[in-house]
């Protein structure tokens, strides 16, 4: 490519391309054409020339005698130059070689010259397809054990100039580079790796993490105005298509190129996340990036007015970690915003207990929880506790569903009435049998089945605030991992503990203030998510009944700042046995003195559940 001020008459123009010609040391690779106008000298403000040269053994009197022949054209520095000059070619590095064959065929069909490398090229040559190796572009090996194949100026020179800059393209002619259309790269699988079974060694994860290809990658989504760029193998058919046509859509361009940046910005955030894991740093590191891969749109949000999805954590601490995210869904309709949080609500309760357990939702809190030796009692015990609200809720198992409680689920009627089948958004369990699966499909059409991994503890828990993220440890503590300790005169018997242990356990997933009062391994009623303790008391012993609190346990997230006339003595009063509480207050003394006045066993276990 040549830069030549405007000449002042065609002749003087004509000899100053032969000159050019003869002269200029010109990329070699592709035949020699030159087009030149004659029309537009006085709108030119410069005149530039693309020339498609012979090859680097073709003599001095074919230059001369092709330049004899050219013809000047004219063109306004801003306007791109004309890429049917070059050759097309396309450049392809993959380590995931899906669909390569595919792909490889229909750009060789459109006329792209591929250039590849290593295991790429030895697969497209094996499917049949020409291929030129990129060393034959460098002149220079793969070397470094493979850790340098790519970094060259005459495959990243390709890939970043500018179309619509002479002087861009002036330096590639000038060092013999030739430009690439289509960049189509993978990356090596370092998240595979370092999330397979066994713990990899340090030299083998590094090893694994790709230079190059980001390389590649980044240099062609920048310059996606004149370079195509794919990562994913899911696109090929729709590149094809494009290539087909008029290649002038910029915005299946710059599609290609955000999808390009977005997988190169997952993968840093894998590696950064593995390296930090190496340094021995704390959980929650002082930065970390969050990757994010789309499961599915959603109808709407919380309300019908708002838009929402369902995105799934690819953050290495999430591999095999368990949780709603991951589960399988048998049947039923499409998964919505509210039933994520509900199911995952639920999940996560279920998850806690170690006896065959079943737990309802309604809106994130539990209102029916119930663990027996029989599931199926357990799942009639957990209905009774609030019929009215287990209606349209979340039904979750720690069991597997067979096909005795899956007939269960279907043909209970709820205690209310005695007639009416109780009707459920979601069923959640870890495995179903397949009769189990056969009945719980005939329930309704609607009903969403699912099948989950139990949620590994210890994971980083995140949740977010205007401009910012909350991070915390999850909240992971089990009644065998705290002390009990008794305050009061009263000792709680064996019977009386366990139903302490069992209340605590269900008071962490209810939204605060929280009050759940249990007994023999029974939720008989809970109230959340009130302003003050004493109503969320209050609604907890309505909720229960009257004769049923006599003699149960109650526990709180959160300690009490008031006794006298207020819920601990209210509690008292109702019947209950023992109270399990995390102390700490200014007033725990009034709490012990009220709790030895009715004769009540006050247990402190110095762990607080807020959940908000």
């Amino acid at each position: 490519m040549f830069s030549l001020a405007a000449a002042s008459s065609p002749a003087a123009s004509r000899a100053a391309v032969a000159v050019a010609v003869a002269t200029s040391p010109l990329h070699l690779s592709n035949l020699l054409s030159t087009k030149i106008s004659r029309s537009s000298y006085r709108q030119a403000s410069l005149c530039c020339i693309n020339i498609r040269s012979c090859s680097s053994r073709s003599s001095p009197r074919c230059v001369k005698a092709m330049a004899a022949d050219a013809e000047i054209v004219s063109l306004p520095m801003t306007e791109s130059h004309s890429s049917a000059s070059r050759k097309k070619q396309a450049l392809i590095s993959l380590s995931d070689k899906c669909d390569l064959a595919f792909l490889g065929r229909g750009l060789h069909e459109l006329g792209y010259t591929i250039v590849s490398t290593g295991g790429t090229a030895n697969t497209l040559e094996a499917a049949g397809l020409p291929v030129t190796k990129v060393e034959e572009l460098t002149s220079l090996p793969e070397m470094l054990d493979g850790r340098v194949k790519t970094l060259h100026p005459s495959i990243h020179g390709g890939i970043l100039a500018r179309r619509d800059q002479c002087h861009h393209m002036e330096a590639l002619d000038k060092h013999g580079i030739g430009t690439f259309d289509v960049v189509v790269v993978n990356l090596y699988p370092f998240y595979e790796k370092v999330t397979a079974g066994g713990n990899i060694e340090f030299d083998d994860g590094i090893e694994n993490i790709d230079i190059g290809g980001p390389a590649m990658i980044r240099a062609a989504a920048k310059n996606h105005k004149d370079v195509l760029v794919v990562v994913d193998s899911e696109d090929y058919p729709a590149l094809l298509e494009f290539l087909k046509g008029s290649n002038e859509d910029q915005q299946f361009r710059r599609k290609l190129a955000w999808k390009a940046f977005q997988h190169c910005a997952s993968y840093d955030s894998a590696v950064s996340e593995w390296l930090w894991r190496q340094t021995g740093g704390e959980t929650i590191p002082p930065d970390f990036t969050i990757p994010l891969s789309l499961k599915s749109s959603l109808r709407y949000g919380e309300n019908p007015h708002q838009k929402a999805a369902f995105y799934v954590d690819k953050r290495l601490a999430e591999v095999n970690a368990g949780g709603i995210a991951t589960a399988v869904q048998h049947h039923g309709k499409e998964m919505s915003y509210n039933n994520y949080l509900d199911a995952d609500a639920a999940w996560n309760c279920v998850s806690e207990f170690r006896s065959p357990t079943c737990v309802i939702v309604k809106h994130t809190n539990p209102c029916g929880v119930a663990s027996r030796g029989d599931v199926l009692e357990a799942y009639r015990l957990a209905v009774k506790a609030d019929p009215v609200s287990a209606f349209g809720g979340i039904v979750a198992f720690n069991v597997e569903v067979d096909e005795n409680l899956a007939r269960e689920i279907r043909e209970y009627r709820s205690p209310t009435d005695g007639e009416t089948r109780m009707f459920y958004e979601i069923v959640v369990a870890p495995k179903y049998s397949e009769k189990g699966l056969e009945v719980l499909r005939g329930k309704s059409k609607t009903l969403r089945i699912l099948e989950a991994s139990k949620n590994e503890r210890e994971k980083l828990s995140l949740r977010q605030v205007g401009g910012g993220w909350l991070a915390q440890d999850s909240d992971g503590l089990t009644p065998e991992e705290i002390q009990f300790n008794a305050v009061s005169e009263a000792q709680p018997n064996e019977s009386e503990l366990s139903d302490a242990e069992f209340a605590w356990l269900c008071v962490k997933h209810v939204k605060s203030n929280a009050i759940v009062i249990a007994k023999n391994n029974c939720m008989l009623g809970m109230g959340s998510g009130q302003p003050n303790r004493l109503e969320s008391l209050r609604i907890a012993l309505r909720k229960s009944g009257e004769e049923e609190v006599k003699g149960a346990a109650l526990a709180s997230d959160a300690f009490f700042p008031f006794a006298w006339k207020d819920a601990v003595e209210e509690a008292c009063e109702s019947g209950v046995s023992v109270i399990a509480e995390p102390g700490g207050s200014i007033r725990d003394k009034d709490a012990i003195d009220c709790c030895n006045k009715y004769g009540v066993s006050l247990l402190f276990t110095n762990v607080r559940h807020f959940r908000h």
